[in-house]
């Protein structure tokens, strides 16, 4: 039974592969996130130069500047669509198109984090988000009991392992593995450089970000851990850190405009 039911689901996954609509709208995925993360640089540039307030440079803050624009709500609810399409598009992968238990298990929290984004996305079309100030409560309450503490302490390593990740993808130009196509030409490679500055830009942000959560856990204070507005903000505090801002909000921005080129060219 449990065979037969695990052949369905990859059945199922493999037609859903095959929709060449799923995988337009898992493209405009690519497209969203290339749009936040632009915003966020944009975001973090301002904060180091105090045009802005860190509180703002996060997912939940970029999502909200791009409702304040004009046809920006019709903007999210598109983001919302093209988000879950990429999360099940991922799951698809981690289901039947991939082979190595590696593979699927990076899909899997690939499909978890894009589902994770169109809820987000949700939430502040609809008015109903919390921002930080959710993180920082769903930290408290998890870190009421010891077996919490470690359960965020191991959530910061996670992250900072991830960032690790970004750091070197990005360094040794690994993300074009992701591609098919678009690496030719001035174009292309324009496309490399923007890959390369935005994976290791977000990489250190991931860092920082880690770090506040295994700082939070060591000293069982759940204000210490945050998003990337918190990051942002440590970040800042640091001498030169507005340099180190401003480098990483132009990264950020690079990685944006790479998620262009991405919605284009990913090997889907």
């Amino acid at each position: 039974m449990a065979a037969t039911a695990s052949s369905a689901g990859r059945g199922a996954a493999r037609s859903a592969r095959s929709s060449r609509t799923l995988e337009l709208l898992a493209r405009g995925g690519y497209a969203v996130s290339g749009l936040l993360h632009l915003v966020v640089g944009v975001i973090a540039v301002q904060v180091a130069t105090g045009s802005a307030s860190s509180e703002q440079a996060d997912q939940t803050g970029a999502l909200s500047a791009i409702a304040g624009t004009p046809g920006g709500t019709a903007l999210l609810w598109f983001a919302v669509v093209a988000f879950a399409a990429l999360g099940i598009w991922q799951l698809t992968v981690a289901v039947s198109g991939a082979s190595e238990t590696a593979d699927r298990l990076k899909a899997a929290g690939k499909a978890v984090l894009y589902v994770a984004l169109g809820v987000l996305a949700l939430q502040v079309v609809s008015g109903s988000s919390g921002g930080s100030g959710q993180e920082q409560s769903m930290t408290a309450t998890l870190m009421q009991n010891p077996a919490g503490k470690l359960l965020v302490g191991a959530v910061g390593v996670g992250i900072v392992a991830g960032g690790v990740y970004h750091v070197v993808k990005g360094w040794r130009e690994k993300f074009l593995e992701d591609l098919k196509g678009g690496t030719s030409g001035h174009l292309g490679r324009a496309v490399v450089v923007l890959g390369r500055a935005g994976y290791v830009a977000k990489g250190v942000a991931l860092g920082v970000l880690g770090a506040l959560f295994v700082v939070a856990a060591v000293q069982s204070d759940p204000q210490q851990a945050g998003g990337l507005d918190a990051a942002f903000a440590t970040m800042a505090s640091q001498p030169y850190g507005a340099v180190l801002l401003v480098a990483v909000g132009v990264g950020f921005a690079a990685y944006g405009l790479y998620s262009f080129a991405r919605a284009r060219y990913a090997r889907m």
